[in-house]
């Protein structure tokens, strides 16, 4: 005896592609042979096969990712090889075929694994598509993973673990320009209720409801594999399981970055030099923190099995083609303006609006509101035919808003502000001002010049908090002299 210490075994055995007309002679004993069996899904066709087993499908509903659900069955297994000193360890298919707690059991030092070779669902799979694998060049790629491990190929590809429509999903976003690319869904192959589905690249989410014995074959794609909004979505999903901010958002908490979010990408637009690349670059960084609220919301609202972010695009894609007949139909448009016109019918219609109002965002800013109902109401001729029309009422609403203010009535006095306001706008947007940029540039300029005028006011020794009106008026004048 040399006192040495033998590591205690698992025995990992696969239980083939369906029923029990595909799992082997040895992979029987060896199941019969042990007393400490282990399971790591009921879910599948031949699990009978192994009585008396623990399985671990509560892993899996309780656990927030695959990854942890791998280490936990991987540590429980050791665990219970440390304390039996032999178990069985049974998993769908062959072992070594895309099987990660198999990958894990036969890296740790604390077990020995004696694996028993099984048939898989990829021998049947080929023979359904009657390719020869190895003549082929077939790719088999793991569906959790696609976007990455897919990189740059275009096939041909089996992709396996695609057990849910959301994972379709995912792999659907991550190629670009592949909607006609044929692709072929298998199901449950072996099985009395085996399915197999010929449809589009597009329709690859939609075609089948997704199960645990669900894999797809893709013999070629146009373009390979681009893996960057696939990581994209991966890593806001990421984010929302094990971040404890991003797991208390909401849609409504979202709602104010969505807003500054949007403006931050107002101002990158506003500062683009044409002459400065390096411009650029802000713009990059505030439109990808734009996308980011976009991809956020079709997290949660995946979370709660309500849509995907395949969803979105795909809706924004078939509507955009819809709204375009003058380049994807046979309709005809040779200026911007019938291109407006025949939109406004097509969404008229889409939407089947019963007011001229419908769909005109009430949360947008006030002045772009206002802007918006009276373009509304114009297209229903409702107008002054020119700007001369629209000009008295600013002077108007001016005078009710001095009377309003002068008889003390505070209610009254907001209204009539808000009436004069109001006639501004329909002066911009009969001079083809938009009201919201014009303001804001006022309002840039503003905050500019009485910079200056603090820049000044120190370069002369004067604090400027006990200055009077009458020396930061002439302070003012200095700086717009200076062309500020």
């Amino acid at each position: 005896m040399n006192g040495r210490v033998v590591a205690p075994l698992v025995t990992i055995v696969g239980l083939g592609p369906a029923g029990a007309e595909y799992v082997t002679v040895q992979t029987l004993d060896a199941i019969a042979a042990h007393t400490n069996r282990y399971l790591r899904t009921a879910v599948h066709p031949s699990a009978g096969l192994v009585p008396d087993a623990v399985t671990f499908d509560e892993v899996y509903e309780r656990a927030a990712t695959f990854a942890e659900v791998y280490a936990e069955i991987t540590a429980r297994l050791v665990a219970a090889a440390v304390e039996f000193g032999e178990i069985l360890y049974a998993v769908p298919g062959s072992p070594m075929v895309l099987e990660h707690t198999v990958r894990s059991l036969l890296a740790d030092s604390r077990v020995r694994c004696n694996v028993l070779p099984a048939m898989s669902f990829l021998d049947v799979a080929y023979a359904r598509l009657g390719i020869d694998p190895v003549e082929e060049a077939v790719t088999l790629i793991d569906g959790h993973s696609f976007a990455t491990a897919a990189a740059g190929r275009s096939g041909p590809l089996l992709i396996a673990h695609t057990h849910a429509n959301w994972v379709l999903s995912d792999i659907k976003l991550a190629v670009e320009s592949a909607a006609d690319e044929p692709v072929v869904i298998l199901q449950r192959l072996g099985s009395p209720d085996e399915l197999i589905t010929r449809t589009t690249w597009a329709e690859l989410d939609r075609s089948v409801p997704a199960d645990h014995l669900t894999s797809v074959y893709v013999a070629h794609l146009a373009e390979p594999v681009a893996a960057e909004m696939v990581r994209f979505h991966q890593l806001t999903r990421t984010l929302r399981e094990k971040c404890p901010w991003d797991r208390e958002q909401t849609h409504r908490t979202l709602v104010r970055y969505l807003i500054e979010e949007t403006y931050e990408v107002v101002d990158a637009l506003q500062a683009l030099d044409p002459e400065d690349p390096h411009t650029d670059e802000d713009l990059i960084e505030e439109l990808g923190d734009l996308l980011y609220q976009i991809e956020f919301h079709a997290a949660i609202a995946e979370e709660q099995g309500r849509f995907t972010m395949t969803d979105v695009v795909q809706t924004v894609h078939d509507k955009l083609v819809h709204r375009h007949p003058h380049v994807f139909g046979d309709v005809t448009a040779d200026d911007s303006d019938t291109v407006v016109r025949n939109w406004d019918a097509i969404k008229q219609i889409e939407k089947q609006r019963t007011s001229v109002f419908d769909g005109v965002p009430n949360s947008q800013p006030s002045l772009a509101y206002a802007f918006a109902l009276q373009r509304r109401a114009a297209k229903t001729g409702f107008d002054w035919p020119d700007v001369e029309g629209a000009w008295p009422k600013i002077a108007e609403e001016s005078a009710e808003l001095r009377e309003a203010a002068a008889a003390g009535d505070p209610a009254h006095t907001a209204e009539e502000l808000g009436d004069l306001l109001f006639a501004v706008v329909n002066v911009a947007r009969h001079l083809g001002v938009e009201p919201e940029s014009a303001l804001r540039a006022a309002s840039n300029k503003f905050r500019l010049r009485f910079t200056a005028v603090q820049a000044l006011a120190e370069e002369t020794g004067i604090l400027i908090e006990s200055c009077t009106l009458g020396e930061l008026d002439e302070l003012w004048e200095r700086v717009k002299a200076r062309g500020q």
